[in-house]
């Protein structure tokens, strides 16, 4: 009888809970939200107004409010979703995490070249695929394929949305439905799950593994391939590393191999690079030049936005009969680079073609910094943010981004112990508050680390007046 009664009353509480919850009509025509309607629209307001009357009733019938929220709370909530819905987005983030190549925080920022060369192709027409000297239909891989070449010394270019795409788009049409020789230890996930036996199943082409894990030799190669092979595929381990009792045959030897028995060599790069990384301290990581000149691959294929410095892309550069296959395969179609992506890929490639990637380039800018100058800006931002628990401290800045796996670079951090909160409570007000850039830094040793080697310099200023307001506030 007890129970009977308690939940009688718990019935008649959560009815009048329901009651108690405004219309939707009442919340939008509030006088809170009658202003925000006028500027961004009745539509987006009345919208976000049903979402949260919806979630403050579900909340009453779970059990997870006793009564409804009153009329100015939900209006808070209906200004705070309209925010979210029609801010910025993605949401512009200064990087001082110290890796330079920051995957989650979209891998290469762009040159002031290549963004203006977007804005000059959006906000119009272009000639993407038209030829203005004949004047007729052209093609947009003609854009950046007279670069490429110069570059690379490669005989043609062409250029997809992203590596992946151009991995997948070369085994279809060099090697689809035959099949395709790989190393064990290059039969990788490279991440989110793009697995290259999967790639390869997804091309039509059969995986053929050789070797094991740690040790591969070239006759491994000569001694699989067959009537049926396709092509010899080679994987740079962008990501990870393997060390100790390990074996991989030289590309020039696989190259040797697959020129004797009539086989075409792709070699994923990954992250592709142009210019020599052994100057700046770090391993030596084989330019695309090398790679086709030197080493002898026929086909190489690497990522715009990562050592390239550039926005998201894949390039396939080579030999002309087998990028032509790629060019006219019924997949070229379905992966095709976009205007505003091709005009900032141009920009940068001209940049590298004039010999100011190291002063044009952000990756470059970041790579090739000076330890002095970065110890300079440390102390700046120390001087600038003022307060205790600031000091510039020792540091290194990861390459990152499938880049140079396992590379780092010396540089100066600005270490931040928060006197009154703890480090990550500070990270965390850097992060979401919305009266500034979002800032990343990274935690160790309970002190917040911000690495100015990832920050551009221009953004100094921001980033100061961000942590001194994270630091009073």
């Amino acid at each position: 009888m007890a129970n009977t009664r308690g939940e009688q009353e718990s019935s008649s509480s959560q009815s009048s809970a329901l009651r108690a919850l405004p219309s939707v009509d009442r919340l939008v025509g509030s006088e809170s939200l009658g202003a925000l309607a006028e500027s961004v629209g009745a539509d987006a307001v009345t919208h976000a107004a049903r979402q949260a009357i919806d979630d403050a009733r579900s909340a009453i019938l779970t059990g997870m409010a006793d009564a409804a929220p009153n009329l100015d709370s939900l209006a808070e909530q209906v200004a705070a979703s309209i925010d979210d819905l029609l801010g910025p987005r993605p949401r512009r983030v200064i990087n001082a995490a110290g890796v330079i190549i920051h995957t989650n925080l979209g891998r290469a920022p762009l040159s002031r070249a290549a963004i203006e060369a977007m804005s000059n192709v959006g906000r119009g027409y272009s000639d993407l695929e038209y030829d203005l000297n004949a004047g007729e239909r052209g093609s947009r891989h003609a854009h950046p394929e007279r670069l490429l070449q110069f570059l690379t010394g490669a005989e043609a270019a062409i250029v997809v949305n992203n590596n992946a795409s151009a991995v997948l788009l070369a085994l279809a049409a060099i090697a689809g439905g035959r099949e395709v020789i790989v190393s064990r230890g290059e039969a990788v996930e490279i991440g989110g799950r793009f697995r290259i036996p999967d790639v390869l199943r997804q091309s039509g082409a059969t995986l053929v593994e050789v070797g094991t894990t740690n040790r591969t030799y070239a006759a491994d190669y000569a001694e699989a391939i067959t009537d049926n092979t396709g092509a010899l595929l080679r994987v740079h381990r962008s990501n990870f590393l393997v060390v100790g009792f390990t074996s991989t045959p030289d590309a020039a030897e696989i190259a040797e191999i697959a020129r004797g028995r009539g086989v075409p060599l792709i070699n994923d790069l990954g992250s592709g690079c142009l210019l020599d990384t052994a100057q700046f301290g770090l391993a030596p990581e084989p330019t695309v030049r090398d790679t086709l000149e030197r080493e002898g691959s026929d086909i190489a294929m690497f990522s715009g936005d990562k050592l390239l410095g550039g926005p998201q892309a894949g390039v396939a550069v080579g030999r002309k009969d087998l990028i032509d296959k790629m060019k006219s395969h019924p997949l070229a179609r379905a992966v095709r680079i976009d205007k505003l992506d091709l005009a900032a890929l141009t920009a940068t490639l001209q940049a590298y073609a004039r010999g100011a990637a190291l002063t044009e380039v952000p990756v470059w800018r970041m790579i090739s910094a000076d330890v002095a100058a970065l110890d300079e800006r440390s102390l700046r931002w120390q001087e600038n943010i003022g307060g205790k628990g600031l000091r510039v401290v020792e540091a290194e800045t990861a390459v990152g981004g499938g880049s140079l796996p396992g590379g780092t670079l010396p540089t100066r951090a600005l270490a931040i112990e928060p006197a009154r909160a703890n480090a990550d409570a500070l990270a965390e007000r850097l992060r979401v508050s919305g009266s500034h850039p979002a800032i990343i830094g990274r935690i160790d040793e309970d002190r917040l680390l911000l690495d100015p080697r990832t920050v551009l310099p221009e953004e100094d200023d921001e980033l100061i007046s961000a942590v001194r307001a994270a630091l009073e506030g």
